[in-house]
């Protein structure tokens, strides 16, 4: 069991300790998808169409311009998943309100089942994790997270950017801390 309470001086981190880091996310990874990926098989999906769903479920109404931003992939890659999607009956196409050129994505009953069942499993297992781990943990662990990301990824976090502390930064705040800005 790796000892996470008395961990290194994030200061000072030897590269046996940053393997071990990675080698963490890694199977953590793995835990975090390997349920909602068995769900998936029954459909014939994969990790793609799981990131689709999730943040149309997550932004009912995004258009694919946005959506293209926040998975961060290719029109071509979009097209293939979003289009069997659809044609499945998971998520449906509007044209926009005010320029009927838009393309407005929400999920179908069918892709909202589907979209729950997902995160269903992912939600458990996160608490669980959470409970275990306490508040100082959670919080570390939001922190580190943040800063993994590319800065203009943390943009997305408004709510939850990193202020200065005596000269440090440090990581997002909780929903309920955030709220009270």
């Amino acid at each position: 069991m790796v000892d996470v309470k008395s961990g290194p001086n994030p200061l000072f981190l030897r590269e046996e300790e940053l393997r071990q880091a990675i080698e963490l996310l890694y199977f953590a990874y793995r835990g975090f998808t390997a349920e909602p990926d068995q769900i998936l098989a029954d459909y014939g999906f994969g990790r793609a169409h799981h990131r689709v769903i999730y943040f149309v479920g997550r932004h009912p109404g995004t258009t694919v311009s946005a959506l293209l931003e926040i998975l961060g992939i290719t029109k071509q890659s979009l097209s293939r998943v979003l289009g069997q999607l659809v044609r499945d009956g998971f998520v449906v196409q509007r044209p926009g309100t005010h320029d009927r050129r838009q393309r407005l994505l929400e999920l179908t009953e069918t892709g909202r089942e589907l979209e729950r069942a997902l995160t269903e499993t992912q939600r458990v297992r996160l608490a669980r994790a959470f409970r275990n781990s306490g508040a100082n943990a959670v919080e570390g662990f939001r922190t580190v997270l943040y800063n993994l990301m590319d800065e203009a990824h943390q943009a997305r976090f408004a709510g939850l950017q990193p202020e200065r502390e005596a000269g440090r930064e440090v990581g997002p705040k909780s929903g309920r801390e955030a709220g009270r800005r």
